[in-house]
């Protein structure tokens, strides 16, 4: 069933790629985005991939190889959380895909990525002239069903999309997992009259992929004009995690963040202000009813204004309301919210959580 729903997801984006037309809107999966349409088997050699176009719809260098989720020779496993196949990218490897977009637009890629040995591994994602680099040895979650986003700007009407391995490992077969690979357009909103946040209900962010159930990670060091959280900067050493309303509990609407790393895990805004004018900062701290248990604290910044809003956590998907009123000293206003404390489920000590963020509100005092 899952198979079938992405290539019916492929078939749609297919249909809305079919023409260069201004109009069109991106998201889904990539063309052969789930990796499920295998190469031939005349270009296998046991799980390496023998020639540059022999994935489908794909451009692969170096050493790529075809994994099949589960156990492996030697006695690994494999998680493929979103499908059954999945590429598995050597020293030096990458593999890469031509896309239609509009000239200007932004566009958050959605991943399944994780590293498959010991050793530190990292996933290079570049849409040229902009190149991230993502560190892999953090795991957010136990089961390696950890799930990236990824903004850029396109520069023109057809970009390359690269995923790389820059590392050299000692073992040439070790390096990240891919499976699956899915777009979307963003339309950043604007700051209102009621609100001088951009996006502070979470509401536009990156794509969800189907069948998967852990959110999806915000790397960090996200610059707010590429970032795929419209608006925000993820301006810490660690991730963030984007939640949505169908598998998370949400304070309000249809998405929110969960700040999963303590104060490793920061995310931000710059807003417009007026010197010497004061504000009204407000906002929601909840849990996500995911088995995040236990004392939390969430700390928020603008100006020379601080708020620690403590929160306990029952895993019932609680939230309490914060507020913190500063005045203006600059132009521009940087708020900031992170985790005091770090925090992992009751069920899996081995998935990071932490309290969720929701309704970001700024509004001037009279």
């Amino acid at each position: 069933m899952a198979v079938l729903s992405s290539l019916l997801m492929t078939f749609c984006f297919l249909l809305l790629t079919s023409s260069f037309s201004s109009a069109a809107y991106l998201e889904g999966l990539l063309p052969n985005g789930n990796f499920e349409d295998p190469p031939l088997k005349s270009n296998l050699i046991k799980t390496v991939i023998k020639g540059k176009y022999s994935l489908p719809k794909w451009e692969i260098t170096n050493q790529v190889e075809y994994i099949s989720g589960g156990p492996q020779p030697g006695g690994m496993f494999f998680a493929v959380p979103h499908g059954v196949h999945a590429v598995r990218l050597g020293n030096e490897a990458s593999i890469s895909q031509l896309i239609p977009v509009k000239n200007g637009s932004l566009y958050a890629l959605t991943f399944g990525a994780s590293r498959t040995c010991a050793q530190e591994e990292v996933l290079r994602v570049s849409v040229l002239p902009q190149i991230g680099d993502l560190p892999l040895q953090t795991l957010y979650s136990s089961n390696g069903g950890d799930t990236y986003a990824w903004g850029f700007r396109a520069s023109s009407n057809m970009v390359k999309v690269i995923f790389h391995n820059p590392g050299v490992q000692e073992d040439s077969a070790c390096g990240p997992l891919l499976d699956a690979v899915a777009i979307k357009e963003l339309f950043p909103p604007m700051p209102t009259r009621d609100n001088l946040v951009k996006n502070g209900g979470f509401e536009e962010g990156p794509h969800l992929l189907m069948n998967s159930s852990n959110g999806v990670l915000l790397p960090p060091k996200q610059e707010d004009l590429t970032s795929p959280l419209p608006g925000w900067m993820i301006e810490s050493l660690k991730a963030v995690k984007f939640i949505d309303a169908k598998h998370f509990n949400v304070p309000s609407g249809q998405a929110a963040v969960e700040l999963v790393a303590g104060r490793e895990s920061a995310i931000a805004q710059t807003i417009r202000t007026v010197v010497g004018k004061s504000y009204l900062l407000t906002f929601a701290v909840g849990d996500a009813k995911n088995g995040c248990h236990g004392s939390m604290l969430v700390e928020a910044f603008a100006a020379k204004g601080t708020a620690k809003i403590p929160f306990k956590s029952e895993g019932k998907g609680r939230f309490v309301n914060g507020s913190l009123k500063f005045i203006a000293i600059s132009p521009s206003t940087r708020l900031t919210f992170f985790s005091s404390y770090y925090h992992t489920r009751v069920d899996d000590f081995g998935s990071l959580c932490g309290p969720v963020l929701d309704q970001v509100k700024v509004v001037p005092i009279a």
